[in-house]
C-alpha cells in the first residue's frame, strides 16, 4: 500500500484524485506542529502541501519512505530543496495554478490604491460622506513598471494595456523581440525605478532578490509613486518602504505577502492609511484552489504509479536505470549553467551547447533541460524546472541550439555551454572528474580546475605577482576561509582570471574592498 499524508487543506476535487486509485491510502492531517509531523512521516511514501507545512532538513531526515514531495502552489520557500534532492525525493510544485487568480489579486491591489477603495469603505462604515478626503488617480496614461515578466507578469501586462497604460518591465532573461510582442518596453531596474508610476513585483525571493527594493531604490523613484507587492515578501524592504510613504515619497502601497506572516499586529505597514494589506490573499479564489489541487494530485499520483515525473523542482524525466548511469552528467550541466549564467553580463539571448566524447552515446535531452534550467534559476528561482526550463527559455526568446562532436577532444568527456547576451559572450566547459564530480575545466580562453559549488568568487585580474597574497591577507581580515584557489592566464603577464571557493558569503563590501586591490579589474560573487 502506498501512503500519501496531506499535511495542509487541500479541496475535495484533488483528494478525490488520490482516494480513487486503489493502491493509495490517503491520510488528511492538517494543523500538525513540526515535531508531530516528524514523528509520522516516516510511514509515509508522498507528503502534498500548500505553503504553511515547513518541510525541513529535520522532516526529510526522518522520512525514511518518503518518494515524492508534491507543492501546491508555486513557491518551495517552504521546502528544503537541497536535503530532498540529496536523500533522492522527488519535490514537484504546479507553477501555473495561481497565475490568473494572482494576476486579478495584483490588478486589484492596483484599483483600490488608486481610488482609495477600502479607505472610503471604512469611512463610510463610521458614518461617513467625506468625498474630498478620498481624491484619486486614473490608471489612463500612466506607466507601470514591472519587475519580473514571467506568467504573472505577463497577464499584467495586458490588463494593464486594456486599461491604457504604459508598461515598462525589468526582467534580466526576457528578450527584446518578446517584449515587443506583448507591447511593453524593456529596460533596466534604474530607469524603470525612475519612470514608473506605478511599481509592481512578480520575482521570486532569492539572494539576488531580497530588498531589491530599499532604500536607494526608492531614492531613485518618482515622488508620488504607487507601489504594489503580490509575489514574496521580502522583495522590498518594509522598513525603507514605511519611510518613504511617511516622508510622502510614495503615495501608496498595496501588500498581499510579507517578511513575517502573518504580519505582525505593530508592524509599522499597519500605521498608515495609505497602505493597503491583504494577507496573503493571491491565490485565494475558489478556481485556483481547485486548479492547484488537481494538479498537484495529478502529478503525485503519477509519480507514485511511475507513469512519469512532470513539473519536478530537482529532477528530469527518465526512466530509473537511465537515471543512475546519467545523473552525474545531468548534475554538472545544471552547475555549468548556473555557474555560467551569473558569470554574464547582459540579457541572455543565445545558448549554444556542444557535447563531446563518450558523453555523445548517452540520451543528450535531460542534459540540455539541466543546462537551460540552471541557466535559468539564479532569477527564476523556483518557477523553473526540468519540465518547463526550455519553454520558459524561449518564452524570453533566447535561442537554444544543441550539437555534438565525436572528435577526439582534451577531455574524455566535455559539455561547452557558450552564452551570447546582448554585452558580451562567454563559454564554459565543464567534466566530470575520476570520481564523477563535477568540475569547470575552462573559461572562454583560460583553463582551469574548480568545483562549481557553494559560495565563489570570480575575479579578472592582471597576471602580476602578489595578487594571492593581496586577496588572502583581505579576506583573512574579514575572517573568511578560502576553500580552494584556481588560476587561469592566456600569457605571462597578460590578464588572467581567478576563481576563489569559500566557506562563507562574501558581503558587498567586501567585493568593493577586492575590486580596489592593485591588478583587480572585475569581481564577480558566484553562488551554486
Amino acid at each position: 500500500m502506498i501512503k500519501i499524508l496531506v499535511s495542509d487543506a487541500l479541496s475535495e476535487e484533488g483528494l478525490k484524485i488520490l482516494k480513487e486509485v486503489k493502491e493509495f491510502k490517503v491520510d488528511v492531517k492538517t494543523g500538525m506542529k513540526p515535531q508531530e509531523l516528524i514523528g509520522v512521516i516516516k510511514d509515509y511514501d508522498a507528503l502534498l502541501v500548500r505553503s504553511t507545512t515547513k518541510v525541513t532538513r529535520e522532516v526529510i531526515k526522518a522520512a525514511d519512505r518518503l518518494r515524492v514531495i508534491g507543492r501546491a502552489g508555486v513557491g518551495l520557500d517552504n521546502v528544503d530543496l537541497d536535503a530532498a534532492t540529496q536523500k533522492g525525493i522527488i519535490v514537484m510544485n504546479t507553477p501555473g495554478g495561481n497565475t490568473i487568480s494572482t494576476t486579478e489579486h495584483t490588478m486589484s491591489m492596483i484599483l483600490a490604491l488608486s481610488r482609495n477603495i477600502a479607505q472610503a469603505d471604512i469611512s463610510m462604515k463610521k458614518g461617513e460622506w467625506k468625498r474630498s478626503k478620498f481624491m484619486g488617480v486614473e490608471l489612463y496614461a500612466k506607466t507601470l513598471g514591472i519587475i519580473g515578466l514571467g506568467r504573472i507578469g505577463s497577464e499584467l501586462v495586458k490588463r494593464a494595456l486594456a486599461f491604457g497604460m504604459k508598461v515598462l518591465a525589468y526582467d534580466p532573461f526576457l528578450s527584446l523581440e518578446v517584449a515587443k510582442n506583448l507591447g511593453v518596453e524593456v529596460t533596466e531596474l534604474k530607469k524603470l525605478l525612475q519612470r514608473s508610476d506605478y511599481i509592481s513585483v512578480h520575482a521570486p525571493l532569492g539572494k539576488e532578490t531580497k530588498h531589491m527594493i530599499s532604500d536607494n531604490e526608492f531614492a531613485l523613484m518618482k515622488k508620488g509613486v504607487r507601489v504594489i507587492n503580490c509575489a514574496r515578501g521580502g522583495i522590498i524592504d518594509e522598513a525603507a518602504l514605511a519611510k518613504a510613504v511617511k516622508d510622502g515619497k510614495v503615495a501608496g502601497a498595496a501588500l498581499d505577502v510579507f517578511e513575517q506572516e502573518p504580519l505582525p499586529a505593530d508592524s509599522e505597514l499597519l500605521k498608515y492609511d495609505n497602505i493597503i494589506t491583504t494577507p496573503h490573499l493571491g491565490a485565494s479564489t475558489e478556481e485556483a484552489q481547485v486548479n492547484v489541487a488537481i494538479e498537484v494530485s495529478e502529478i503525485v499520483r503519477d509519480a507514485l504509479l511511475n507513469r512519469g515525473i512532470r513539473n519536478a523542482a530537482n529532477y528530469p524525466c527518465l526512466e530509473p536505470e537511465a537515471s543512475k548511469i546519467i545523473q552525474p552528467q545531468i548534475n554538472l550541466a545544471e552547475k555549468l549553467g548556473m555557474f555560467g549564467s551569473q558569470l554574464v553580463e547582459g540579457r541572455i539571448c543565445e545558448l549554444n551547447i556542444k557535447y563531446s566524447g563518450e558523453i555523445i552515446k548517452q540520451t543528450l535531452a535531460p542534459l540540455t533541460l539541466a543546462l537551460v534550467k540552471g541557466v535559468l534559476s539564479p532569477i527564476l528561482r523556483e518557477t523553473v524546472n526540468f519540465i518547463n526550463a526550455v519553454a520558459l527559455a524561449k518564452e524570453r526568446g533566447i535561442k537554444i541550439s544543441e550539437a555534438k562532436s565525436s572528435q577526439e577532444e582534451e577531455f574524455v568527456s566535455l559539455i561547452e555551454l557558450q552564452i551570447k547576451t546582448d554585452k558580451e559572450t562567454r563559454s564554459i566547459c565543464g567534466t566530470l572528474s575520476a570520481n564523477k564530480q563535477p568540475r569547470v575545466v575552462k573559461i572562454n580562453q583560460y583553463y582551469v580546475e574548480l568545483s562549481p559549488c557553494g559560495e565563489m568568487i570570480f575575479i579578472q585580474n592582471l597576471d602580476k605577482p602578489g595578487l594571492i597574497g593581496n586577496l588572502g591577507t583581505l579576506l583573512g581580515e574579514h575572517n573568511i576561509n578560502i576553500a580552494a584557489m584556481t588560476f587561469g592566464r592566456d600569457k605571462r603577464g597578460g590578464k588572467a582570471i581567478s576563481v576563489l571557493n569559500v566557506d562563507t558569503p562574501v558581503s558587498a563590501a567586501i567585493l568593493a574592498k577586492i575590486k580596489k586591490l592593485k591588478d583587480i579589474l572585475t569581481v564577480k560573487p558566484i553562488k551554486i
